[in-house]
């Protein structure tokens, strides 16, 4: 069974920063790519990023392209979400996810089937 615990949310102001991370158990981590996922009050859940197993390659939905990086580090079984000028509308509970392959930077939501508990993020104005 695979384990995913999301770390390090909180309530920051506009303009600011968060590091998101999520460690995980339970199978070959280095084996599979990981997503980085978003559910807003009222929205549905939609994906922010993803990462290859091995960390080469990355996707970002266009929202936060030059504002958040995603990076892993297989050695500790953790993945990462660093988030910069943050907005108000980046205001979320914050997922992560294993995919079902090492390369499905690209999968929609059903190509994942381990997710964490969420993560929430709150961003005054």
């Amino acid at each position: 069974q695979v384990h995913l615990v999301e770390s390090g949310g909180g309530l920051v102001q506009a303009g600011g920063s968060l590091r998101l991370s999520c460690a995980a158990s339970g199978r070959t981590f280095s084996s599979y790519a990981m997503g980085w996922f978003r559910q807003a009050p009222e929205k549905e859940r939609e994906f922010v990023a993803a990462i290859s197993s091995s960390g080469g390659h990355t996707y970002y939905v266009d929202s936060v392209k030059g504002r958040f990086t995603v990076s892993r580090d297989n050695a500790k079984n953790t993945v990462y979400l660093q988030m910069n000028s943050l907005k108000p509308d980046d205001t979320a509970v914050y997922y992560c996810a294993q995919a079902m392959g090492a390369d499905y930077i690209y999968a929609p939501e059903t190509g994942y089937d381990y997710w964490g508990q969420g993560t929430q993020v709150t961003v005054s104005s």
